[in-house]
């Protein structure tokens, strides 16, 4: 049994995944990431790079935005929380036309809580807390209740 080639990959396929990849996670982020590479995960990498940042995030159909509310979703549905806290960042960082607001990740948030359950919008609401408060977005001591 012979093993097939790997087909031959279009030019600039993956420089146009890094340009989105950058676009939505930012330069910082990816940097660290692509400094990370070695000769075990390089092309693991590359394969992101080239299929969900240039084939998925390239697709003109949603936009940045939705796909960020999408991601951010998906995340807390299969209890990915590094790279929920991850895309809580880059949406707070992101470019004014796709950044999500605080209000906009407690209400990705609540959804979680009925659609994968109490715990998982627990957790992720002191992940997405702990961010805000290292941005600045959030006081560092919880506000006082009413009386």
């Amino acid at each position: 049994m012979t093993v097939p080639e790997n087909p031959p990959v279009e030019p600039g396929v993956y420089e146009a995944g890094l340009v989105n990849r950058r676009r939505v996670l930012g330069d910082a982020w990816v940097d660290k990431s692509l400094a990370n590479r070695n000769g075990f995960n390089a092309e693991f990498q590359e394969l992101i790079t080239r299929h969900a940042w240039n084939d998925i995030w390239g697709r003109p159909a949603l936009g940045d935005k939705t796909r960020r509310y999408m991601v951010l979703s998906m995340m807390l549905g299969i209890h990915a929380y590094e790279e929920f806290a991850m895309h809580v960042r880059a949406a707070l960082d992101g470019p004014p036309e796709s950044r999500l607001t605080p209000e906009d990740i407690k209400e990705v948030i609540m959804m979680a809580a009925i659609y994968c359950g109490v715990p998982v919008a627990n957790h992720a609401f002191g992940i997405a807390t702990g961010i805000l408060r290292e941005k600045g977005l959030l006081p560092a001591t919880p506000a006082t209740a009413a009386q």
